[in-house]
């Protein structure tokens, strides 16, 4: 394998000055960067990224835990996240949490599993646990249960963008809009959403009624079909429903079509996240798009910043994501 000296030779420079272009250093003139990058293409050169990792006291490597790895939203954000990562030349290990003593280990263990920093999306945790984010190691938080943490924190446009998704329907002639969603008895993304979804329906000056408010234990398929037949098999009055995940609304769809309610001609549906099963769906699904993909590169961004720090973290970011509305069939789009 070629070395450093042999790209230093074949390019007339000193072995230090392709150091410096490997490592990216601003004081190259662009045709000696030129000149080191055709010798080293030339002679197949490959960095050793381990190695200087080493030197740097670094892996390379940040950690990302989330909930779930099988479900359509988890699997998203992971796959955003990855790609953020690798533009920057980093890898991703994603580990599966699945409930608020394992969000704690990934808390603690991170550094032990040899992570330059970690991006934790906490379903478990919630904003009496914000001191514990207080770790020795970078992390950002992705979520809606803990705000005004001690780390970095990229949260979804709930609010805004479940308003926007209820304004939706009833632009679309619904006046008997219900929501599914779950628990809303603490700060998390139901309760955020139902928030929204309730302040649409206060600013058009209909009515909501505690009928249409439908909560269910698990935000998932299952629990969408069967909730949505029970709606209609028990003569409950909606012509409009908004879920707040796709998986919920994929489960409605399939719900009503089970007991002959067609789709969007008597109920109209959205979703929320826009996942990439929604479009094929018949019909396609309308949903929020919360711009999976800036959500993915701010948190990336916020984790290197960190990682790259030398002082003591100060000043916390709170960032909130932008969203649009991602209009379908389910809608009458």
């Amino acid at each position: 394998m070629a070395t450093i000296q042999d790209v230093a030779k074949a390019a007339g420079v000193s072995p230090m000055t392709v150091s410096n272009v490997i490592n990216d250093h601003p004081n190259v003139r662009p045709s000696t960067r030129e000149k080191v990058m055709e010798a080293m293409v030339r002679l197949d050169y490959r960095v050793n990224v381990a190695a200087r990792n080493l030197r740097k006291g670094r892996t390379g490597v940040i950690g990302l835990a989330v909930p779930e790895v099988n479900s359509a939203y988890y699997g998203l954000l992971a796959a955003t996240i990855i790609t953020a990562a690798e533009r920057r030349g980093l890898r991703v290990s994603v580990e599966q949490t699945a409930s608020r003593e394992n969000e704690l280990d990934a808390l603690s263990l991170s550094r032990n599993r040899l992570y330059d920093g970690l991006i934790l999306s906490a379903a478990g945790l919630e904003q009496a646990d914000a001191e514990r984010l207080r770790v020795d190691h970078p992390v950002v938080i992705l979520g809606d249960r803990i705000f005004g943490g001690p780390v970095d924190h990229v949260a979804m446009p709930n609010f805004d963008a479940s308003r926007e998704a209820t304004r939706h329907l009833i632009e679309r002639g619904c006046c008997r809009i219900a929501i599914l969603c779950g628990a809303a008895d603490e700060v998390d993304t139901s309760s955020l959403r139902l928030t929204g979804y309730r302040q649409a329906l206060q600013d058009a000056g209909l009515p909501s009624d505690p009928a249409l408010i439908q909560q269910v234990d698990r935000l998932g398929m299952r629990e969408g079909a069967e909730r949505a037949r029970e709606m209609a098999e028990s003569g409950l009055d909606f012509d409009g429903v908004f879920c707040v995940t796709d998986s919920l609304a994929m489960g409605v769809l399939r719900g009503l079509a089970d007991v002959g309610t067609r789709v969007p001609d008597q109920v109209k549906v959205i979703g929320f996240d826009n996942v990439m099963e929604s479009e094929f769906l018949i019909p396609s699904l309308s949903t929020v798009d919360p711009d999976h993909d800036g959500m993915a590169e701010r948190a990336v961004d916020l984790l290197i910043r960190r990682i790259e720090q030398t002082e003591p973290p100060t000043g916390h970011q709170d960032v909130v994501g932008d969203f649009s509305l991602v209009i379908r069939e389910s809608t009458g789009g």
